[in-house]
């Protein structure tokens, strides 16, 4: 029991499984399956022919605009998912600045754009549906899982978009403020470490000014005495 405990503790600490466990992560990939949702289900049986007829209709009131704009929205969610996706795993590996921020920006507006599509195409897809006067017995299942992932994807993206924003204002606002900081410290250091201190008072000899020669002995005078006295 222990062994397992264990096992599933070192499983748990592993970078993979830490990766996968968080929220930015965990959210991507409910946008990507309710996205595959959608489309699936509207590209499976979202079209269907009625008794009479052998032509096929969109099964959300005929009106073959709500089918594609479902469809084109969720193939192109789904993409971006799997693309911000593959930036994630990449992130920590990512050594230019100016790509980890420009993704970000990318980051914060598609997101943004996604929850206004979403919106859009939950409240397009559902008035459609109420307004259907052929209720097919394939299409129903499909209209109402894409209505309901539609708005299941709302608040992914909501949550995506504040995240995202979050991170971009994590980042410095100056694309070169790292480098300047860090040219500032290796400055300062290169000062403190090189910088020499003078004596406020400076000695000077006492003679200074003064020249010295050798001095040359004085020979002796001679007297000379007067004998004539």
């Amino acid at each position: 029991m222990r062994k397992a405990v264990s096992t599933l503790q070192d499983f748990s600490d592993h970078d993979m499984v830490q990766f996968f466990l968080r929220p930015q992560i965990i959210t991507r990939t409910l946008a990507g399956i309710f996205s595959l949702t959608v489309f699936a289900s509207l590209v499976n049986e979202g079209y269907q022919n009625l008794v009479t007829s052998s032509e096929l209709h969109c099964v959300l009131n005929e009106n073959d605009a709500a089918c594609c704009y479902g469809i084109t929205v969720g193939v192109l969610s789904f993409f971006q998912s799997l693309l911000f996706l593959g930036f994630d795993i990449f992130d920590s590996t990512m050594t230019s600045y100016k790509f980890k921020y420009a993704i970000l920006v990318l980051d914060v507006t598609f997101s943004i754009i996604w929850t206004g599509l979403w919106s859009v195409g939950f409240c397009f897809l559902a008035h459609q549906w109420n307004r259907s006067t052929h209720h097919y017995l394939l299409g129903a299942s499909a209209a109402r899982a894409s209505i309901a992932f539609a708005f299941f994807s709302i608040p992914c993206w909501v949550y995506l978009a504040c995240l995202a924003l979050k991170n971009l204002w994590a980042e410095p606002p100056i694309p070169y403020k790292r480098s300047l900081d860090e040219g500032s410290v290796a400055l300062t250091t290169l000062s403190s470490s090189t910088t020499t201190t003078f004596p406020s008072t400076v000695g000077y000899p006492e003679n200074v000014g003064t020249a010295s020669y050798p001095s040359t002995p004085v020979p002796n005078r001679l007297t000379l005495m007067n004998t004539d006295a």
